[in-house]
């Protein structure tokens, strides 16, 4: 799709702990065109200035104009965060804190000189799960949740007819909140706990641990997730559940236990097919 087209491309962003991901997604197919791909690493602890400069640095990249008019955004950004008026309320969060309270919209808009109206914020865990029910792993069923495991642990439904943000992350769990034991956060700490040894992200651990000290790790987490999961199906009556994430790459260390302890075995359970390109999928159909 070029500038000269009737329809312009939609710009779908992701904003992840420690990156964004943008591109342009054809307005008519809900297809990424993947050579407009962009990614940058974000250090989102450091000051809302250079927070936003790498943020701009790829949309700016990725703005089209023509006949009055400039390609529409739709922005995937995890919570929590006021998506109707763009203001980020996240703090204390390990990410995005120098952002807190500050207009986003606002100060894209401005910066990127385009209207706000052009310019949308969707739960990422929502457009997650929006992306894989357009053309992913939900797509041939009704009724889906949407899992994503990472820094964060997004949950979101269909079932009520429209895709929801369940946040269910703060959902009381064990001695803590379910997010304590179903992210990345969970398995550093584990690790630490059992090998008094430190590591910085799940691929670090499944490099450097024992056999027997990943297989006691992916077991805990697979019962973890089979009660957060069986608690979501049983409220939501889906026909599948979508897993997604960074930890979902790490696939088959826990699905065999995750789907022997899923009580209803009428349940999908599948791996995202679409990974990051369901966020921006899945926020550029705010537009539609």
């Amino acid at each position: 799709m070029n500038s000269t087209s009737s329809k312009l491309p939609y710009i779908g962003v992701d904003i992840g702990g420690s990156h964004i991901t943008a591109a342009h997604v054809d307005a008519t197919t809900y297809k990424v065109i993947d050579s407009t791909m962009k990614r940058e690493r974000v250090a989102s602890m450091d000051s809302a200035e250079v927070i936003l400069e790498s943020w701009l640095s790829v949309l700016s990249s990725l703005i089209i104009r023509a006949n009055g008019e400039n390609s529409k955004i739709g922005i995937a950004m995890p919570g929590p965060f006021d998506y109707e008026h763009g203001i980020s309320l996240m703090k204390g969060m390990q990410k995005y804190d120098a952002l807190y309270n500050i207009n986003v919209k606002e100060v894209l808009a401005r910066r990127l000189e385009i209207p706000e109206k052009d310019i949308v914020f969707i739960n990422d865990a929502e457009a997650f799960l929006r992306g894989e029910l357009a053309s992913g792993a939900a797509a041939d069923k009704d009724r889906a949740i949407g899992v994503t495991l990472g820094t964060g642990l997004g949950s979101t439904s269909n079932a009520s007819g429209i895709t929801v943000d369940m946040n269910w992350a703060f959902r009381p769990f064990k001695e803590s909140i379910a997010e304590e034991y179903i992210s990345t956060r969970w398995f550093l700490k584990r690790y630490k706990e059992i090998t008094g040894e430190e590591v910085k992200n799940v691929e670090e651990l499944l490099a450097k641990a024992d056999q027997s000290v990943k297989d006691q790790v992916f077991e805990e987490f697979s019962d973890n997730l089979s009660i957060f999961l069986n608690d979501l199906i049983a409220q939501e009556q889906p026909e599948v559940v979508v897993i997604g994430g960074n930890i979902a790459k790490t696939w088959e260390h826990f699905i065999i236990a995750l789907k022997d302890k899923i009580t209803d075995k009428s349940i999908a359970i599948r791996q995202s097919e679409m990974w990051e390109d369901a966020a921006l999928v899945g926020a550029a159909s705010a537009w539609a």
